[in-house]
C-alpha cells in the first residue's frame, strides 16, 4: 500500500490558477483520507504485531510479539559505559557552574571596582585598619632600603677581607726572599691576618643581621601583607554584593525579583561574614606584627652597634663576645662546600 501512495503522490498534479490559488482534486481527498488510515490504524510501540498479510489483510496472519520468547528479549543489563558518560557529564555539569559562578562574581566585582574608581560607587572604609595597613606597606618599603644597604655593606666588606688576606700572604712571602725587610713585611702581615681575622668575624654577625632582616621583610611582613589582600579581596566583593543588593531593593517587586532579592541577601550575607571574619584576622596579624618586629630589630640592632664599635676600635675580645652574647656561629671557611665524600 506504501508504493500506491508513494506513486500517487509522485504522478499527482496540482494545477494554478492565474490568481495562485490551487483547486482541490478528487484524488487529495482519496490521499489524505488513505494518510489518516495509516496513522491510525499504525502499529502500536508498546505492543508490535508482525504482519504476514498486506495491509487490510485478515487477523490470521497476525503473530502477536508475547508469544516469541528468546533470549533476546530479556530485560537488558545496565550498561557501564553509560554509568561512565553519566558520571563525566557531572563532573562537566560541576565545573560549568564554577565558572559561572566565577565570571558573575568576576563581573560584580569589576563594576564595583570602575565605580569607585570613577567615584560612583561607595566603599566600606575602616580607617584605623586602613591607617594601619598603610604604615605597613611603608615600613616593608624602608626595611627593604636598609637590607638592600646592608647586603651591598656585606659585599663591599666581604671584598676588603679577601684583599686584606692576599696582602698579608704577599708580606709573608715577601718578609722570606726579602732579608732586609723581612721584620717589616713579617709585622705587617701579622697585622693583615689579624684584620682579616677580625674582618670575618664582622661578616659573621653582618651576615646574621642580614638574615634575620631578611625574614622580617620577606616572610613575616609579606604574609601578613597576604592576608591584607585578602581582606581586600573580600572587601570589594562586599561591597559588589551590597550594591546589587540595594540596586534590587529599589526595583520593583514581583515573584521573579522577590527570588533575585532573597538569593541576594543570601550571598551579601555570605561575603559579609566572610569581609568580617578576614578583617578580623588582618588586626590580629598586625598586632602580632608589631611586637614581633620590636622584639627582633631591638636584638639585631644592639648586634650591629656592638660588632661595627668592636671592630673598627680594634677589640677583638668584645667583638667576638659580641657574637657569644647574641648566640652567633661563625660558619669556617669552605664549611658549605661538601667533601670529597659525599660528592661522591
Amino acid at each position: 500500500m506504501t508504493d500506491r501512495l508513494m506513486s500517487k503522490a509522485a504522478t499527482m498534479e496540482i494545477p494554478i490558477h492565474g490568481n495562485g490559488d490551487s483547486r482541490r482534486l478528487p484524488e487529495d481527498d482519496g490521499l489524505e483520507q488513505d494518510l489518516q488510515q495509516v496513522m491510525v490504524s499504525g502499529p502500536n510501540l508498546n505492543e508490535t504485531s508482525i504482519v504476514s498479510g498486506g495491509y487490510g489483510g485478515t487477523a490470521e496472519g497476525i503473530i502477536p510479539t508475547s508469544s516469541i520468547q528468546g533470549p533476546s528479549l530479556h530485560q537488558p543489563h545496565p550498561n557501564p559505559a553509560l554509568t561512565g558518560e553519566e558520571a563525566t557529564r557531572g563532573i562537566a555539569v560541576e565545573k560549568f557552574d564554577v565558572v559561572k559562578k566565577w565570571g558573575i562574581n568576576t563581573y560584580k566585582c569589576t563594576k564595583q571596582l570602575l565605580s569607585e574608581r570613577f567615584g560612583r560607587g561607595s566603599r566600606t572604609v575602616d580607617l584605623e585598619l586602613e591607617t594601619q595597613i598603610e604604615l605597613l606597606r611603608d615600613t616593608k618599603r624602608k626595611y627593604e632600603c636598609v637590607l638592600g644597604l646592608a647586603r651591598a655593606l656585606t659585599g663591599h666588606f666581604y671584598s676588603l677581607v679577601q684583599t686584606q688576606h692576599a696582602l698579608a700572604d704577599a708580606f709573608s712571602d715577601l718578609s722570606q726572599k726579602s732579608p732586609e725587610l723581612q721584620e717589616e713585611f713579617g709585622y705587617n702581615a701579622e697585622t693583615q691576618k689579624l684584620l682579616c681575622k677580625n674582618g670575618e668575624t664582622l661578616l659573621g654577625a653582618v651576615n646574621f643581621f642580614v638574615s634575620s632582616i631578611n625574614t622580617l621583610v620577606n616572610k613575616t611582613m609579606e604574609d601578613t601583607l597576604m592576608t591584607v589582600k585578602h581582606y581586600e579581596t573580600a572587601r570589594l566583593e562586599y561591597d559588589a554584593y551590597r550594591t546589587d543588593l540595594e540596586e534590587l531593593n529599589l526595583g520593583p517587586r514581583d515573584a521573579s525579583t522577590l527570588c533575585r532579592l532573597d538569593a541576594a541577601q543570601a550571598n551579601f550575607q555570605a561575603h559579609r561574614l566572610k569581609y568580617e571574619k578576614l578583617r578580623g584576622d588582618v588586626a590580629v596579624k598586625l598586632k602580632f606584627l608589631e611586637e614581633n618586629k620590636v622584639k627582633v630589630m631591638h636584638k639585631q640592632l644592639l648586634l650591629f652597634h656592638n660588632a661595627i664599635s668592636a671592630y673598627f676600635a680594634g677589640n677583638q675580645q668584645q667583638l667576638e663576645q659580641s657574637l657569644k652574647q647574641f648566640s652567633v656561629k661563625l660558619k669556617s671557611p669552605g664549611a658549605d662546600k661538601p667533601s670529597w665524600l659525599e660528592e661522591q
